[in-house]
């Protein structure tokens, strides 16, 4: 078997290379195994193209990839999707979180008949920012309908070779791969894996940046923030003429009553409010549209290592 490794890269030059040592490790343990590791530079400012350069001239199974600009994991992720040569792909990250030694349980169920197979971290070794905000977009997902309920989502993954043929297809400027396979196949379950302490370094992810990918995900395939925004628009409607109704039996049956300024303000700040969050639902949507439309790419790639065409 052929496994293919892939590992976006960044702020990662005093990680990455113990982490492809423990990857080469561990597959060769299976000795009919070959393996193909995939290093993407997510335009990383430090050191860390270097240190791939040095990798790649030991180890021409290992594919260097250098993207113009930081585009973010997602597509990090996808940039590598048309080098995958393997019969399966495993991602994983670059700070030694994802411990080597558990690739072949990912591997082995993906070998079982699934397509998808994500990591479940039964104790995670993350900040509690990092902890909510996952259970915060699980949740979200899962009510978007953008992912399979009772899945848990990591970026310790597995693919099958359906799985990368039908990435390789996949061109949206706004790629969110694991939504786009859970919308092509039902063959998806998670494995239990150990969380480890980072080898070094500090997360990469910002809120800024949690935000931007849980906007991508429930946006790009499903229609329910829309439908949400409609109904949301419906009740207010509905809520707005009871009231106003009310308010107009109740001056009528006694004249004295004051109009409320209070009252009234609150009622504009809610509803101005509302309006806002819907508007801004629909652009992200008609937004997604005109970049799609202008044909934008996925990622630019500046240079290339050992690339066999």
């Amino acid at each position: 078997m052929m496994i293919t490794v892939i590992i976006p890269c960044y702020r990662s030059e005093n990680t990455i290379g113990q982490v492809v040592d423990d990857v080469k490790r561990e597959i060769m343990v299976r000795k009919d195994n070959k393996y193909q590791i995939i290093l993407v530079n997510d335009c990383s400012p430090d050191n860390t193209f270097a240190v791939i350069e040095k990798l790649t001239s030991e180890d021409k199974n290992i594919i260097g990839i250098d993207l113009a600009k930081n585009y973010g994991q997602n597509r990090a992720r996808m940039a590598a999707v048309p080098y995958i040569e393997g019969d399966v792909a495993v991602c994983m990250d670059d700070d030694g979180q994802h411990p080597a030694r558990e690739i072949y349980k990912l591997i082995d169920k993906i070998n079982d008949g699934y397509d998808l197979v994500y990591a479940h971290f039964t104790e995670r070794k993350q900040s509690p920012f990092r902890f909510l905000a996952s259970r915060l977009n699980t949740w979200m997902l899962e009510f978007t309908g953008a992912k399979i309920k009772g899945i848990y989502n990591s970026s310790f993954l597995a693919w099958s070779k359906f799985a990368c043929q039908s990435l390789k297809e996949y061109h949206s400027p706004f790629p969110s791969a694991g939504a786009y396979l859970m919308n092509s196949t039902n063959r998806v379950t998670n494995v239990e894996v150990k969380h480890h302490e980072r080898i070094s370094g500090s997360s990469g992810y910002t809120l800024k940046k949690l935000v931007n990918l849980w906007l991508v995900e429930i946006t790009n395939f499903s229609l329910v923030p829309l439908r949400f925004a409609s109904l949301t628009g419906i009740c207010i409607s509905g809520a707005g003429g009871i009231w106003g109704l009310c308010m107009i039996i109740k001056k009528i049956l006694n004249p004295r009553i004051a109009v409320g300024y209070t009252s009234t303000m609150a009622v504009l700040l809610f509803i101005g409010g509302m309006i806002m969050l819907i508007l801004g639902l629909i652009g992200e949507y008609i937004g997604k549209i005109y970049m799609t439309l202008s044909d934008m790419p996925q990622y630019i790639i500046r240079e290339e290592i050992n690339v066999r065409r």
